[in-house]
């Protein structure tokens, strides 16, 4: 048992050594020029932070007013698809400045509850909608790099993305804005590969300005759906975005 514990202590010793041991490295000078150009493929997860407005009294169209009390929430995270192109210009040997114009292809599942009908067994009733957004991003970022040591290379990342929305239904019961505007925040990594830079990077994006369309309800020519489209006040988008940069 002794001699177990003292190879362990061994093993555990010489691994850190041998990991840090230089390597050949592959594409030295990739970094030194001043600008890189590659594309991007990725998976994005979209969500959405609904404000609630809470019980309320709807204006009729023929007249008149009624109760309403309807809770809306995106209930779960949807995957989608996203590619691009990216540039990437070197500022010094850290920093480097990043436009990556990509296109976000996802749903944001809605529920609306309305707490004021239910059904013959007594659940709230409820309706759902798929809110599908293809979005045209254009988001600039600085990039802040670590030392290269053998063919890696980490980094962090922050910027605003700006995104136009080219898709909607006018008939849904929400509708987000044209545009919004996201802070972006993430990490990754460089993998110098023998004939191309790989990079997998995760990044966080949250919305800075309240994306939801509040005219809507006014294009919508089903009056029982005035109740859900006036039921939030505000929406913030979110997103996860795992990508795989080519260089």
């Amino acid at each position: 048992m002794r001699r177990f514990w003292t190879l362990l202590l061994l093993v555990a010793a010489v691994l850190p050594v041998v990991g840090q041991q230089r390597k050949v490295q592959n594409k030295p000078y990739i970094d030194l020029r001043p600008l890189h150009f590659g594309i991007s493929i990725g998976l994005n997860m979209q969500d959405v932070e609904f404000t609630n407005v809470g019980p309320q009294t709807i204006q009729l169209p023929e007249g008149g007013t009624m109760p309403a009390y309807v809770l809306c929430d995106a209930d779960n995270w949807n995957p989608g698809f996203s590619v691009g192109v990216l540039a990437d210009l070197r500022l010094s040997q850290h920093f480097a400045l990043r436009l990556a114009p990509t296109m976000h292809f996802g749903t944001k599942h809605l529920v609306f509850r309305n707490m004021l009908e239910h059904t013959e067994s007594g659940k709230v009733v409820e309706v759902t909608q798929n809110l599908k957004n293809t979005y045209l991003s254009l988001p600039l970022s600085v990039k802040f790099a670590a030392e290269r040591f053998n063919n890696h290379r980490p980094y962090l990342i922050a910027g605003v993305n700006p995104m136009v929305n080219l898709s909607g239904n006018d008939q849904d019961y929400l509708q987000l804005k044209r545009y919004d505007v996201m802070l972006e925040i993430g990490l990754g990594c460089d993998f110098y590969l023998p004939f191309f830079k790989l990079i997998p990077e995760l990044k966080f994006c949250y919305g800075l300005v309240n994306s939801l369309d509040a005219a809507h309800v006014n294009s919508l020519t089903d009056a029982s759906k005035h109740a859900y489209a006036l039921s939030v006040s505000g929406a913030h988008s979110k997103m996860v975005v795992l990508t795989l940069y080519f260089e």
